[in-house]
């Protein structure tokens, strides 16, 4: 018996972009290669044009088409890859000019969201992002797709296939919003819950590949998947963490941002994003190592203000320090720490941020508790930090940084 192996060689993509000035064309193209990578495309080339706006009907320009069609015959190209959302009639046009299939940035971003969904919600929250996406760009093919449908009373003329696919998408889509609307109501009733508690969150956001995953799993040992990849963690983790004043938060993890987030996506992933809106503190996670950090930052920052965070408490996290680009690219704020997540440097400091940023909702005291009350004893000793305690004849004497609200309930004891 013969044993074969299948391998599946990586896709051949060449990237595609019109530079119009509004943002940093090269910058915005390296991204895209990196997502490319991610997706599992091999890139063998780059190719952009300087334009006021993109062309209507092709988006390059007629002579650049050419040039494009020639590299993708020459190098046996598999996959066009454009950095601007295409129209539908800009797709066709390329893939009619190329002869090779085509897609955007969107769609790409989605493909690598779908790989990496794992959660129910996940899932669900990509499938509706792709549907309302593709619903627009579908293209029927004439009434050589007319078919009808089975049974008595369907006979006629039928509807085109076009017309079928989209009444499909359209009825998918409301099934996806009606699921997505009960776990965002329990998403809220779990929000609402730990508001109840007097349980505090604080979420960590940034930029993809800035270490947030690793972050996560220094400060919380949970075990999160961490990769060198854009987009490794797709669904939010939440985990408890201890702070150097005895609190104890929720630490939550979330979807990467990147330049240009497409718009489908925010939407879609909305009730995600808006544990970053509810938590008390925000750590703004960046790549101290890349040049390009202070625009991650402010990315996040724009981001942010869209999903209505603006006047929380945010601290700039500078990770990978030490790396050593890391310090050229550090800007020493007020609200700003640098931490190395993967050699667990820095990490007492972050900490200290986190609880100074947090409202001020514990107080220092020194409780002389009778024996007769063990359970004031037991409560205080299930979350205070302890820096004193001593058993006297007259009863056991704390010296403690405990939750306010539990000082002023056994104020009785403080001496």
């Amino acid at each position: 018996m013969e044993l074969y192996e299948n391998r599946q060689e990586p896709e051949k993509a060449v990237l595609i972009a019109v530079d119009t000035g509004e943002y940093d064309c090269e910058a915005s193209l390296d991204e895209l290669e990196e997502l490319a990578k991610t997706a599992g495309a091999q890139v063998m080339g780059k190719l952009w044009q300087k334009r006021d706006k993109p062309d209507a009907a092709l988006f390059l320009g007629s002579g650049r088409l050419e040039e494009l069609s020639e590299f993708c015959e020459s190098n046996e190209i598999d996959l066009v890859i454009a950095d601007s959302e295409l129209s539908p009639a800009q797709l066709r046009n390329i893939e009619k000019a190329v002869k090779v299939r085509v897609i955007d940035r969107t769609t790409l971003i989605l493909d690598i969201f779908a790989d990496r969904a794992r959660s129910n919600e996940g899932k669900l929250q990509v499938e509706l992002a792709q549907l309302r996406y593709s619903l627009p760009r579908l293209i029927g093919q004439g009434t050589k797709l007319s078919r009808l449908g089975g049974g008595i009373g369907t006979r006629g003329p039928g509807e085109t296939k076009l017309e079928t696919d989209r009444r499909h998408i359209r009825r998918r889509i409301k099934a996806l919003e009606e699921e997505l609307e009960a776990l965002e109501k329990r998403r809220g009733l779990a929000r609402a819950r730990r508001e109840k508690d007097g349980v505090e969150t604080v979420v960590i956001v940034g930029y993809t590949n800035a270490g947030k995953s690793t972050l996560m799993n220094a400060l919380t040992q949970a075990g999160v998947l961490a990769q060198d990849k854009l987009f490794a963690t797709l669904d939010p983790t939440s985990r408890a963490l201890t702070l150097p004043d005895g609190r104890r938060v929720m630490l939550i993890d979330t979807v990467g941002f990147i330049r240009r987030l497409p718009h489908h996506l925010v939407e879609a992933f909305k009730s995600t994003l808006e544990e970053a809106a509810c938590a008390k503190v925000i750590l703004n996670v960046c790549d101290a190592s890349d040049s390009e950090c202070a625009e991650h930052i402010e990315v996040t920052n724009e981001l942010l203000d869209e999903l209505g965070c603006t006047g929380k408490p945010v601290i700039s996290v500078f990770n990978k320090c030490d790396l050593p680009e890391a310090k050229e690219n550090f800007i020493p704020e007020q609200n700003s720490v640098m931490i190395s997540a993967l050699a667990e440097e820095g990490l007492d400091r972050l900490l200290e941020a986190i609880a100074k940023a947090l409202p001020p909702t514990r107080a220092r005291a020194k409780l002389l508790i009778p024996y007769s009350d063990g359970a004031a004893a037991a409560a205080f000793r299930k979350d205070s930090v302890i820096n004193t305690e001593v058993y006297r004849a007259d009863g056991l004497y704390l010296e403690l940084i405990a939750d306010a609200a539990l000082v002023d309930r056994y104020q009785k004891y403080c001496v």
